[in-house]
């Protein structure tokens, strides 16, 4: 990466082994750190993890949101259960919950389509584009000027390098001070092969999550297709299983305490460098108004659960995903406050300023003045949050959600593929219709309804200002929730676009087609499209500005960070990262020690035979009458479930293979524990803990409770 000058990062970066090493690597940046990964265990040579299409890191899959490895020279991915959660839920019904009983392809022929979304991501190349990039700017650009050149300059970088089947994206680092085009194999037919029953995948459930002792086996299987001719395709009967060139050797064995562990995956978003204001705006306004809202959500979707128990089936991946944002906005808000987050930030803000201040010259004197005006964006951009986040919620509703994106690529459709904006490019219409025809599945009508009233009653209480005449002239004065419910059951009454065939049918509409319907959510989403359009400019135009500030202040981080010889990790961005460290245990609190490892013994001790501590009989069966079957540790003298290790992870890291010091797989990350929560801002290294579930857990489910030694076979594992 850019100007990231770490070899001093040896001497930095070194820290006992009972102490993470804070940084989620890109991959580039290992050789650099070698003698920190070789202190803390690792055998493999460094400079091997830099190669994308070599072995472990070839074997390495991004869901699109999730992590996943290949297993198998077939195409068998393997990744967490609550990231399969979506192919169950597509493929299940209120009469065969597969959620609930679990699911297992005996045979190639047994598996089971994913939702049209789903995607496999093979990343290839990492290429460094930031002087391509830099050379489009001048500083007298406007933030919208700024903004349409960098988007025009990503474009151009990635027209001609998508070849069939490939997806290449640029993406940015440190706030724009480094951009890099990644090149993935995007594969388009995923398929569900197995996943054990909810009571082995979710034990705990939402009770369970971010907590440590935790006792999940949160685990699933899928495999990716390809055309006969190997190519990437759409489902179809006819494609083939995915040959990869790498997959990653199971190490059955497991580690035990203090063994060298990495986890490779793709990352979300973190907030390491983020301002004291931005951290104090997170815990007055962001969180405490999100916690509200996803409340209200899934008391909304749990009402119309018990009126129709297709509807608990139809959202139940949505719910989950509410359910853990819920819980992982309380600890981001306890977490930060406990830190005293915002002081912190503002001393190391304070120390920054002093530091540029002593080392002097117009060049720190413009990084302090652009550092000042950065702030002064910042806050300006909170007069809108409350209408962003209002707009954000009607927009997230299905049917109107459906029938923006028609309208709006239909306007798309009118301009030079290059001159479209991003999201609505020729690249992006598979994208486009596979949630189009996935929707039917996911989606109710009287609940979207209900959830579509929710946020206009939050948008009407807006000031004037705020508001958007379009949708005010829509809503005809309605101003309380009565009023605003009758508008949004006319909407729904007079939209077609909850069936599938329409959706397609206007897929394919040009613009004058969509302009003369007479189906009231394309008449309304038609109608707000220009005011629309002027939001999205003037939030491009303030993006510029940041694009400019952002980078400068990330320019004077890195400048000071390598004055004192630390190395400098760029915030989680969904590219691939690797984090390193050892199996260990934490103490969160005075007199309070937590084991690294948790066994089978803990499920007996949880069960109450109740939702979601619901064991299944056979496995507490098998736990009291030790029949492990050979999977159980020889140093613990029992089968171990779950497993902490000092390694810093965050969302989308879920599912990412846990990899012992020869790269083997002996386990999955699927969590944190509730100290690592607020981890996402600021990093502590004696209490951020990531959980893992243990790779012996996983083969004995599959062989002593759900047979499934057919998928046992093909990923090499000896028989039992």
């Amino acid at each position: 990466m850019r100007r990231l000058a770490l070899a001093a990062a040896l001497a930095a970066a070194l820290v006992p082994a009972a102490h993470a090493v804070e940084g989620m690597w890109q991959p580039a940046q290992l050789p650099k750190i070698a003698g920190a990964l070789k202190q803390h265990g690792l055998k493999l040579d460094p400079a091997t993890l830099t190669d994308l299409t070599a072995y472990p890191m070839g074997a390495i899959v991004s869901l699109g949101g999730c992590t996943a490895s290949f297993v198998s020279p077939d195409g068998l991915v393997v990744t967490n259960h609550h990231c399969g959660y979506g192919a169950l839920q597509y493929n299940s019904t209120k009469e065969k919950n597969l959620i609930e009983q679990g699911f297992l392809a005996k045979t190639i022929a047994d598996e089971l389509p994913g939702s049209p979304d789903m995607r496999v991501f093979v990343t290839e190349e990492i290429r460094d584009v930031t002087k391509d990039i830099d050379a489009k700017l001048t500083p007298d650009m406007s933030g919208k000027q700024r903004y349409d050149a960098i988007e025009l300059a990503k474009k151009e970088l990635v027209k001609g390098r998508e070849t069939d089947g490939y997806r290449c994206d640029v993406y940015t680092f440190h706030g724009g001070y480094s951009y890099q085009l990644i090149k993935q194999l995007e594969i388009k037919d995923v398929r569900l092969v197995y996943a054990p029953p909810e009571s082995i995948g979710k034990f705990g459930g939402d009770v369970d999550n971010w907590m440590w002792p935790r006792h999940t086996g949160d685990f699933s299987y899928l495999r990716a297709y390809v055309s006969k001719d190997g190519k990437s395709a759409p489902y179809s009967k006819d494609n083939v299983p995915y040959h990869p060139k790498h997959v990653i050797k199971i190490n059955p064995q497991g580690l035990e305490n203090g063994d060298y562990v990495m986890v490779v995956g793709y990352p979300g978003r973190t907030n390491r460098y983020r301002l004291a204001q931005e951290v104090q705006s997170a815990i007055d306004w962001t969180y405490p108004t999100q916690i509200a809202i996803y409340q209200q959500q899934l008391d909304t979707i749990a009402a119309n659960g018990k009126r129709d128990p297709d509807v608990t089936v139809k959202y139940a991946s949505y719910v989950a995903g509410l359910n853990n944002y819920l819980k992982n906005f309380g600890g981001q808000l306890e977490g930060l406050r406990r830190a005293d987050a915002v002081a912190v930030k503002q001393k190391q803000e304070a120390d920054l300023d002093a530091w540029l201040a002593h080392q002097g010259g117009a060049t720190n004197e413009a990084l302090r003045q652009d550092i000042a005006a950065l702030k002064g964006k910042l806050k300006a951009a909170e007069a809108t949050r409350d209408r962003d986040l209002d707009l954000s919620l009607i927009s997230r509703t299905q049917l109107f959600s459906s029938a923006m994106r028609l309208a709006r690529l239909a306007q798309e459709r009118t301009k030079p593929d290059m001159e479209r904006d991003a999201g609505y490019q020729q690249r992006d219409e598979p994208r486009i219709e596979g949630a189009l025809k996935q929707m039917e599945r996911r989606y109710d009508p009287k609940t979207d309804q209900d959830l579509l009233t929710n946020a206009l009653v939050r948008y009407v209480t807006l000031p004037a200002d705020q508001r958007i005449p379009s949708l005010d002239r829509w809503l005809g004065g309605a101003s309380n929730r009565p009023a605003i419910q009758a508008k949004a059951a006319s909407l729904y009454t007079g939209s077609r676009l909850g069936n599938t065939a329409e959706r397609l049918k206007w897929f394919k509409a040009d613009a004058k087609a969509i302009a003369a319907s007479d189906d009231s959510a394309l008449k309304l989403a038609n109608a707000m499209l220009p005011d629309m359009k002027r939001i999205e400019d003037a939030e491009d135009a303030r993006d510029g500005e940041l694009a400019k500030l952002r980078p400068r202040y990330m320019q004077a981080i890195i400048a000071w960070k390598e004055a004192q010889g630390l190395p400098v990790c760029p915030d989680a961005n969904s590219s691939l990262r690797v984090t390193f460290g050892n199996v260990q245990g934490v103490a969160p609190r005075d007199g309070v020690s937590y084991a690294p490892f948790t066994t089978v013994k803990g499920i007996l001790e949880k069960d109450t035979g109740v939702e979601p501590f619901n064991a299944p009989k056979a496995e507490t069966d098998a736990i009291r009458a030790g029949a492990f079957d050979g999977y159980a540790s020889k140093k613990q003298g029992t089968l171990p479930v779950d497993f902490l290790a000092d390694l810093d992870i965050t969302g989308g890291n879920s599912g990412s293979p846990a990899l012992d010091a020869q790269g083997r797989l002996v386990g999955l990350a699927f969590d944190g524990n509730w100290e690592s929560v607020s981890g996402d801002w600021l990093f502590n290294p004696a209490l951020n803990r990531s959980i893992q579930v243990d790779v012996r857990y996983m083969l004995w489910v599959m062989h002593h409770l759900d047979h499934a030694d057919n998928l046992l076979k093909e990923m090499g594992v000896p028989a039992k």
